[in-house]
């Protein structure tokens, strides 16, 4: 285990640290509270914390509490607090500030061994429930509520002055996909497409059924852009093996920057009015939520058009002008050959 250790003595430190190098656990001690936690802060792999109670600029009790704040809802980690205090009232002050054991100072070496494999089983059994919690089961990648999660995470901590841009997709006609295939292959196509989705190490979630969304920290709306037409492309080259023959699939994109101020819900339904633009417009396309012009490189395949924005989602809804809303819209004007299994 990677295990974290604070200790204001110097021969606890050494003494702890030799027991636990002994079971081949990584230890990096630290003799108080503050430098603990911004180690913490910056490795996401470190499994344990072992903390004395009595320590010089933060209690043990409140290093506990602020661990778990900087653990979260999706690292899981064992408290481990140490005491030469054998007080009950203070065990139970300790187990409710965030720790999950409490031994005696300097600790008995069995005892610690013991206490750090019962942390290790309850380490594995959280890394699961916190998978299931957060994972989408068929393609691996965040599930709606740990996307969304995760994008309140990067709002709150944004910097104004950065830029946070949301890029919606989803698979064309993928309905005929599980009609005329059926639904594993389906299943395979989701799979495909959330693979490449996530190539580039982003961040992304499946929100339903075949529509995605990934959210691009530190992007502004014209790189979001770019970057939905780079993933159009390869994604359009994929190729998926049917009963009927060949498959290749393609998607509509809808890209939106935020807004100073704006929450994630109202970025993520301007990415889908976008992205609803798209769908209306041809499919097989990039949308973004914005009138200033689109940057695109020349090129045989793609050209600049303009559309409108829709004043609500519904079935065949014409494209009507609003005020103050418009798109512009990166078209692939390649013809669709059409061909056995092609969608979209």
């Amino acid at each position: 285990m990677h295990i974290v250790l604070v200790d204001p003595s110097r021969t606890v430190v050494k003494c702890v640290t030799r027991m636990l190098e002994a079971r081949q656990h990584e230890v990096h001690a630290f003799a108080d509270g503050p430098e603990a936690l911004v180690y913490m802060k910056s490795c996401p792999d470190v499994d344990a914390l072992i903390t004395s109670a009595e320590l010089v600029t933060m209690s043990g009790m409140e290093l506990c509490w602020e661990a778990r704040l900087v653990a979260g809802s999706r690292r899981p980690l064992c408290i481990v607090l140490m005491s030469s205090i054998g007080d009950h009232r203070k065990i139970g002050e300790a187990l409710d500030s965030g720790a999950d054991e409490f031994i005696g100072k300097p600790p008995v070496p069995e005892e610690l061994y013991a206490r750090l494999r019962a942390a290790e089983r309850v380490k594995t059994m959280q890394s699961e429930l916190i998978r299931l919690a957060t994972t989408d089961p068929l393609t691996g990648i965040m599930n709606r509520r740990a996307f969304f999660a995760h994008a309140g995470e990067t709002f709150r901590c944004e910097d104004a002055a950065r830029a946070i841009s949301m890029v919606m997709f989803d698979i064309d006609h993928f309905k005929r996909v599980n009609d005329v295939h059926g639904h594993d292959v389906g299943d395979e196509v989701l799979r495909g497409v959330s693979r490449e989705a996530a190539h580039d190490g982003v961040i992304i979630g499946r929100l339903g059924g075949e529509e995605f969304a990934v959210l691009l920290d530190g992007v502004a709306q014209p790189q979001a852009a770019a970057f939905a037409e780079r993933l159009r492309a390869r994604i359009a080259a994929l190729h998926f093996e049917a009963a009927a023959g060949g498959l290749a699939v393609t998607c509509s994109f809808g890209v939106a920057e935020r807004i100073a101020g704006e929450p994630v819900d109202h970025l993520l339904k301007r990415a889908d009015v976008a992205l609803y633009a798209a769908k209306e417009g041809g499919r097989n396309r990039i949308v973004t939520a914005d009138a200033a012009p689109l940057v695109a490189t020349p090129g045989p395949t793609s050209s600049i058009v303009r559309a409108t924005s829709r004043a609500s989602k519904g079935p065949a809804a014409p494209l009507v002008p609003a005020a103050n809303a418009a798109f512009d819209v990166l078209v692939e004007t390649t013809p669709d050959r059409g061909g056995a299994g092609r969608i979209g």
